[in-house]
């Protein structure tokens, strides 16, 4: 039998390089991919490449989730990584935790889609160089999401430097539009302005169609100035042809409509920004994109507002509200699925300190988010139970927040609920530590603290959030806190029991008349069950 050559490709350096080729045009062509991906799968399986299996099925993910399926994408994506960790596979890790990082982002799940773009990111050294640029540019997306413009513009820039140096002007193109909407969204009207003009000359010089993301998202700069005809006239390719190749990923066709609907809206055009909204609500049924669907909703609320028809706009206020707690729950639950996959990882332990601080803050308040505090409470219960401390929690709920919400506006109530963050921040000492759950529910941990003490120092917290001037943000409006208090001083409990009666307590003081701190009883220790 004759050897083959030694410089001869083996079929495995095949797969790989077609593996390489397919992961750098899906962003560019990604309906293309799947049935060679696929292909390539089974050649895989067949020759006992598992790995290489894997990593096409991360291909055929991407696909669905750029279709609009982004329950697949998250499925195949978590079973991958899971299979990447117990098989210490760097490709693997860095491939599948950049689609968690995709998965949470469009999900709306920012501090968990960080977390996994950066364990993506450290994984990444052993890709070639523009799939590292693609880990790169998913990085800088979620930096942006966190409130990190100048880190997010940072890694945008790396990765551009990477599509040059290798002539890749699609994925150049991708960031240079990343770049913009990101100065957009930060009201960055100079940089957003200029990277617009490199977007439409690289287009033009380069022979590419922008599709409809590159085409929203000029459409959206040009709103933001009032330049209501020219963002009509950017967005006109996907209007006249919505079922075309520049709409084929799954969410791009409904966000370009519900920038039609605003500069319907502020050109006087109601009737047709009601039609539009009818659209782009149909198209995120049919291909079930929660997180679009919830901000239709929140646009049809507001457009029958502006034409006094308020009972429907409650109504519509009411679908939005349902489906926004729809999404969270959704978010909860992958967040329970996942996390096993990921934070296990040796990389994941060792990530920075500053990408591990930004992954467990709450972009609102800074305060901690949920995330910190589903591992801090874990490791909190432990240690009081190995060391015989007690250990109290409590939950605090802003009273009657809706109002400042309803009456003033949402950015009243969120500049409210910074305050709140700031004066929690202010508040703790030593071992305390507060945190937001969400909404205008926040949590504070007392390592140490009996049920007495415990309760002492919730009302002193009341007493301070009753006595601040709040006028300059909610007017008259009044703000002030309900707390449930729960402690634990030995025998077998878990976290969650014990912010089970925490709540419990929370819902006894509201019901009581908020404004007022509610343990289980007093001054006797609660011992939990």
């Amino acid at each position: 039998m004759t050897a083959s050559p030694p410089n001869e490709p083996t079929i495995r350096d095949r797969l790989v390089a077609y593996l390489e080729e397919l992961e750098l045009s899906t962003p560019s062509n990604f309906e293309a991919v799947s049935a060679p991906a696929a292909t390539v799968e089974l050649q895989a399986r067949n020759h006992g490449f598992d790995d290489l299996a894997q990593r096409a099925q991360l291909i055929l993910a991407d696909v669905a989730g750029r279709r609009g399926d982004v329950a697949e994408l998250g499925r195949v994506a978590r079973a991958v990584t899971m299979w990447a960790e117990q098989h210490g596979d760097d490709v693997l890790l860095a491939r599948g935790n950049r689609l968690l990082a995709v998965f949470f982002r469009r999900i709306g799940d920012n501090a968990q889609s960080l977390a996994h773009a950066v364990t993506g990111l450290q994984h990444s050294h052993s890709l070639p160089e523009p799939l590292r640029g693609s880990q790169l540019i998913t990085l800088a997306l979620v930096l942006d999401l966190n409130g990190q413009y100048q880190e997010a513009s940072r890694r945008f820039g790396e990765a551009l430097q990477i599509a040059e140096k290798h002539d890749d002007a699609y994925q150049a193109l991708t960031i240079i539009n990343n770049m913009a909407f990101t100065a957009f969204e930060n009201e960055d009207v100079d940089t957003a302005n200029d990277l617009a003009r490199q977007m439409r000359t690289l287009a033009a010089d380069r022979g590419i169609t922008l599709d409809g993301l590159h085409l929203d998202t000029l459409a959206r700069i040009a709103l933001m100035q009032g330049h209501f005809d020219e963002a009509e006239a950017a967005l006109q390719p996907v209007l006249d042809d919505p079922n075309g190749p520049l709409v084929s990923e799954g969410d791009s066709l409904p966000e370009c409509l519900l920038t039609l609907v605003e500069i319907y809206e502020r050109t006087g055009r109601a009737d047709l920004a009601g039609e539009t909204l009818d659209r782009a609500s149909a198209i995120c049924d049919q291909r079930g994109l929660a997180g679009v669907a919830a901000r239709v909703h929140h646009a049809r609320a507001e457009w029958y507002a502006a034409a006094g028809r308020y009972r429907e706009a409650y109504d519509e206020y009411r679908v939005f509200h349902a489906r926004s707690e729809a999404l969270h729950s959704a978010e909860r639950e992958a967040r329970a699925y996942t996390m096993q996959a990921v934070f296990e990882a040796a990389e994941a332990r060792r990530s920075s300190e500053r990408f591990q601080a930004l992954a467990y803050q709450d972009a609102l308040t800074g305060l901690h988010n949920r995330r910190y505090i589903d591992e801090r409470l874990t490791a909190a219960v432990a240690a009081a139970g190995r060391d015989g401390e007690p250990l109290s929690v409590a939950v605090i709920d802003a009273d009657h927040f809706k109002r400042i919400n309803d009456v003033l506006s949402h950015a009243a109530g969120d500049a409210v609920l910074q305050e709140l963050g700031a004066l929690l921040k202010r508040f703790t000492t030593g071992s305390e530590c507060a945190a937001r759950l969400g909404g205008e529910e926040f949590l504070l941990l007392l390592p140490g603290a009996g049920a007495t003490a415990a309760l002492h120092r919730c009302e002193a917290l009341a007493d301070l959030v009753r006595s601040t001037d709040w006028s300059a943000l909610a007017g008259a409006i009044p703000v002030t806190v309900s707390i449930g208090v729960a402690t634990y001083t030995g025998g077998p409990v878990s976290p969650e029991s014990l912010l089970a009666h925490a709540d419990e307590r929370l819902y006894a003081a509201k019901h009581a008349g908020r404004d007022r701190v509610m343990g289980a009883r007093r001054p006797a220790e609660t011992v939990l069950p």
